[in-house]
């Protein structure tokens, strides 16, 4: 019985095979690289751009050239909140410029890679290169900020909002209409909660010799008069609601406080001067234009646990945080 049973089983075994002897094995697909999952899977990678680098227009998704301008205008080391706000910030920006035209710098270009232009650009080899043994870290941090946000940006009256921002504050943010020609509703002035103790420089003092700080305003006002007294070379500041300077008098011509920041490369419009025998000395705090939102003021909020939505509809009055589709080429 035994052997017959063994028989069968063998003759089956010769005409068809066993199910592991005759089966095709199939290798399996190798996965797509993390960085291929990431772009199939964005909103951002959806969307082109015209990128300005200094030489030559290229085209970039904006999953490619987003994580260059966060890396290059915040600190990786922020807090994740923040570095989220500033991601949807950047995106915000870029989106207003594709829909409004490039510059007259680059007026086939969307965007560019210069920070007096546009936003500082970092690609990540350089970034690399600065974190040092900090990079691995930093970078993952950068990617976060700039996926956990895919495709959110900040709307007013279901439009891509003048998503600017500057370093640090003095105490208040300033209206757009304080630095600039126009008055935004979604660029109002607002508290904002860095201060010394948590932002780098956030008091600075410059000093300028008699002679030059005369040559460098006539040369834009020849129409001032310095008399002996240099006591009497500086009028009293009048400010704006954010306490920086709107008018101060300059060897008696009335000029605004945005260009002597501009004449003098202060950190600020937020300055104090006074003359002495041989200088004048500008007491100057926080550092950028003032319009928008704070980096360190954002940084700040996140620690005191604000969230990333929470921070922009502080800085950015009265906007809606939605996804938004660019009315321009799109990535095939």
């Amino acid at each position: 019985m035994r052997a017959c049973i063994s028989a069968s089983v063998l003759m089956l075994v010769l005409l068809f095979g066993l199910p592991w002897m005759t089966a095709t094995v199939e290798e399996p697909e190798s996965p797509p690289a993390p960085n291929e999952v990431q772009e199939e899977a964005t909103a951002d990678a959806q969307v082109t751009l015209r990128v300005w680098d200094g030489e030559t227009t290229r085209e970039m998704t904006v999953a490619e050239y987003l994580p260059g301008v966060v890396r290059g205008e915040m600190p990786a080391a922020f807090e994740m909140e923040a570095l989220k706000a500033q991601a949807v910030a950047e995106r915000t920006y870029i989106y207003y410029k594709i829909e409004t035209g490039g510059k007259d710098s680059h007026p086939d270009a969307d965007v560019c890679m210069s920070p007096a232009c546009c936003s500082a650009y970092t690609p990540a080899d350089k970034a690399a290169e600065r974190w040092g043994d900090k990079a691995e870290e930093y970078e993952a941090r950068i990617q976060e900020a700039v996926h956990a946000t895919d495709g959110q940006v900040m709307l007013y009256e279901e439009q891509p909002i003048l998503a600017v921002f500057h370093s640090s504050s003095a105490g208040k943010t300033a209206s757009s209409g304080d630095v600039w020609a126009s008055n935004l509703p979604y660029l109002t002035s607002v508290d904002s909660p860095e201060g010394e103790s948590s932002v780098p420089n956030y008091y600075s003092v410059k000093e300028i010799p008699l002679s030059e700080f005369k040559t460098t305003f006539l040369a834009a006002h020849p129409e001032a008069v310095f008399s002996e007294d240099a006591a009497s070379w500086i009028g009293s500041p009048e400010l704006n609601p954010s306490g920086r300077v709107e008018k101060i008098a300059i060897g008696g011509v009335a000029v605004e406080g945005t260009e002597v920041r501009q004449l003098f490369g202060l950190r600020s419009a937020s300055f104090t001067a006074e003359t002495d025998g041989e200088k004048v000395t500008f007491r100057v705090t926080g550092y950028g234009h003032g319009v928008g939102m704070s980096q360190y003021g954002a940084n700040e909020m996140a620690r005191q646990g604000k969230t990333w939505q929470e921070i922009l509809q502080w800085y950015y009055t009265g906007v809606r945080l939605d996804h938004y589709r660019p009315h321009t080429v799109q990535a095939s």
